[in-house]
C-alpha cells in the first residue's frame, strides 16, 4: 500500500519552510525519535530527497502515517510517500531545488535503535 501526499514537484511555488510552532516542532521531533528508536533501519539521502526505512513492528505503520500527515501540512513543499511492502515500511520524501537540501538536513538526528538527538 502506498500513500503519497504533498507538492514536491511544484518546485518554487511553496516556500521551503516549516509551519509548526516551536512547541509543535519539538513534539513532532520527539515522536519521530521514538519511532526511529524502535523501528528505523536506515536513512539514506537520495538525489531528490530522503528515504527512511522502518521495521513493520506493531503500531509502527500507523504512527509513521500519522507523522507524515503532520509533515504534509507543515511542509507542503515536499512530497511524502509511505509504502508498506516486502516486510518493511519505506518513507520517500522528495522535493526540488532548495527543498532537496532542506530534506537532506532533516531527520539527521534519527538513528536506528536510538532516541537521542544529535
Amino acid at each position: 500500500m502506498t500513500t503519497q501526499s504533498g507538492a514536491g514537484e511544484s518546485g518554487g511555488t511553496v516556500p521551503v519552510a516549516c509551519a509548526l510552532t516551536p512547541a509543535d516542532l519539538g513534539a513532532q521531533g520527539a515522536r519521530w525519535e521514538r519511532l526511529a528508536a524502535r523501528a528505523m533501519t536506515e536513512r539514506a539521502e537520495t538525489a531528490d530527497g530522503l528515504r527512511i526505512c522502518f521495521r513493520p513492528e506493531p503500531g509502527a505503520e500507523d504512527e509513521l502515517r500519522r507523522l507524515v500527515a503532520v509533515e504534509v501540512q507543515c511542509c507542503p513543499w515536499a512530497s511524502w510517500a509511505v509504502q508498506a511492502a516486502a516486510g518493511r515500511l519505506v518513507l520517500d520524501v522528495r522535493s526540488a531545488g532548495e527543498g532537496v537540501a532542506a530534506l537532506h538536513r532533516m531527520f539527521t538526528s534519527l538513528r536506528p535503535g536510538t532516541a537521542q538527538r544529535g
